[in-house]
């Protein structure tokens, strides 16, 4: 088994209206869902993404990146590497990746679905769980390469 990194890690899903956040334990077994933060008002969001980071201490950020089915970037993607870029200024030296995310709404739309939660009551708890599912896959392909998952956003001053 390849060696993990030790600490926590944040997970973040962006949509156009709410923000999904995840976190796992400090050994990265365990991704759990934090809050859901409103989107639409990007600096507050930013603020609040940011005392997130503070009060987690965090050894990494990821940002789910929407890629299409076959792996292309559309207008979605332009706009989440255009906010994990300002994201990455405000919280560095905590290092911001970027992971693709496809299928991850999905996959928590039928986790929530199974566990009995109802698609109007899932809306406020969709993004977090989304952010869970990137969060767990970040976690797995860290486990199986050894290596940081995903693609590292470069701090542009």
């Amino acid at each position: 088994m390849s060696q993990m990194r030790r600490g926590r890690r944040l997970a973040i899903d962006v949509g156009d209206a709410r923000i999904g956040v995840a976190s796992c334990d400090p050994d990265g077994i365990l991704a759990t869902p934090v809050e859901t933060v409103p989107g639409r008002d990007v600096p507050a969001a930013h603020r609040r993404l940011g005392q997130i980071v503070e009060e987690y201490e965090p050894i990494e950020v990821i940002v789910g990146l929407p890629r299409s089915l076959g792996g292309g970037e559309g207008p979605a993607a332009a706009k989440v590497r255009a906010f994990a870029q300002v994201f990455a200024r405000a919280v560095a030296p905590i290092p911001v990746r970027l992971l693709d995310e496809r299928m991850t709404t999905v996959t928590a739309t039928q986790g929530l679905r199974a566990s009995g939660v109802k698609s109007k009551k899932g809306r406020s708890v969709i993004d977090q769980a989304a952010a869970v599912v990137i969060l767990q896959n970040a976690l797995e392909s860290e486990r199986a390469s050894g290596s940081a998952p995903g693609e590292g956003v470069e701090v542009v001053v």
